[in-house]
């Protein structure tokens, strides 16, 4: 695709985005051609359509789609997704019965399932990282629009230093978190972007909270939002500290560190 389609494409998706999410959202999804999408250019698909997922704070069971795919499966599917702490989840595509075990988060879809196959994870693990990154600058965003239009004693919020310092660390996590993934070719590389996608997140939930004081707690903001999806997204195929170390101890039995970037 040139730059152009792919602009058509990433503003046809925004406004497929705006409005639908969950169930209603999938569905769309799938009439808009995501499976095809998938299977013929996952390059251009998958950083664009997780991203966006982020930024709008729509959310679909599109991650199953991700790893069935990388392991040659049937689409779309519904498949077992290890969650940090050795759980599992899965992250349903319709509305089950009352009998089945609580969500994770009332606005996912994500239930406690038994552990299940070990399945590809290096895509499923590129995905969220493209879906964390945007979400944690959906926060910029927000905390950054509060500090503009924020008086504070007659001076803008954003004219105080401490608060450009916490926007200014969160941009730079965010991207170097995305200069990651650009380089994210390999299973170590999938890890490692995952975990500094979940790092940045965790630190844009962190920072821009503190920017947006008390607002940001409250249930008409959509800061919430945004912060809570980051902590269970990071928690997906293994969270930042527990891919760190999965890092660390790769690195540490074999002695040495490979080159994952041309510099």
């Amino acid at each position: 695709m040139d730059a152009d389609e792919i602009a058509l494409l990433t503003h046809s998706l925004r406004a497929t985005m705006t409005g639908n999410t969950g169930e209603a959202l999938d569905r769309a999804l799938l009439d808009f051609g995501w499976l095809d999408l998938l299977t013929d250019t996952p390059e251009v698909a998958i950083p664009l359509v997780f991203r966006l997922l982020g930024e709008t704070g729509a959310h679909a069971p599109v991650l199953n789609d991700v790893i069935a795919h990388a392991a040659g499966r049937d689409l779309p599917a519904i498949v077992a997704l290890p969650f940090t702490g050795g759980r599992w989840m899965v992250w349903e595509r319709a509305a089950v019965s009352s009998s089945a075990p609580p969500v994770l988060d009332p606005e996912l879809p994500l239930r406690r399932a038994p552990a299940g196959e070990t399945l590809p994870l290096a895509e499923g693990r590129r995905a969220l990282s493209w879906w964390l990154a945007g979400t944690s600058r959906a926060m910029l965003n927000l905390a950054h629009r509060h500090a503009l239009d924020r008086v504070q004693f007659g001076r803008p919020l954003a004219a105080h230093q401490a608060v450009r310092h916490r926007l200014a660390e969160t941009l730079v996590a965010i991207e170097g978190a995305e200069a990651t993934l650009t380089t994210a070719d390999t299973d170590l590389g999938a890890l490692l972007a995952k975990a500094a996608a979940g790092h940045a997140a965790r630190l844009a939930a962190r920072h821009c909270q503190q920017v947006l004081g008390g607002i940001g707690f409250t249930a008409e903001h959509d800061f919430h939002r945004h912060a809570r999806r980051a902590l269970i997204l990071d928690g997906l195929l293994g969270s930042a500290v527990e891919l760190t170390r999965e890092a660390g101890a790769w690195v540490r039995t074999r002695g040495t560190a490979p080159r994952l970037a041309q510099l």
